[in-house]
């Protein structure tokens, strides 16, 4: 599915990385644990955390994932989000908790990638 498509049916508020959203996405990934996220997270697979800080945006730009879905209305600092920015991270932000954001996803036919 078109990361834009996601986007649009999770009603996910984009922070960064506009320019990048016509991408395919099949899979994505759910940890809170940044070392898993490293060995786990697949390449362009999206990565729903409750993470805020720098360090998501270092994981999703060397790890070449489709973006970063920051659940439960966590927000970034402006430190990360000019990171994000600078960097071209697609990074989004919904209210929904991880595991609904999750079960959304599976709905939608994206599969786990571990």
């Amino acid at each position: 599915m078109i990361l834009r498509d996601i986007i649009d049916k999770l009603g996910l508020k984009i922070l960064s990385g506009e320019g990048s959203l016509d991408i395919e996405v099949k899979v994505a990934y759910a940890s809170d644990i940044l070392s898993d996220v490293m060995a786990c997270a697949v390449k362009g697979g999206l990565w729903i955390t409750n993470q805020n800080h720098q360090n998501v945006i270092a994981i999703v730009y060397f790890k070449t994932l489709a973006g970063a879905i920051l659940a439960g209305g966590m927000m970034p600092d402006d430190e990360t989000l000019a990171k994000a920015r600078d960097k071209n991270v697609p990074l989004f932000q919904s209210e929904l908790p991880a595991f609904e954001i999750s079960g959304r996803l599976y709905g939608l036919g994206i599969k786990g990638s571990a």
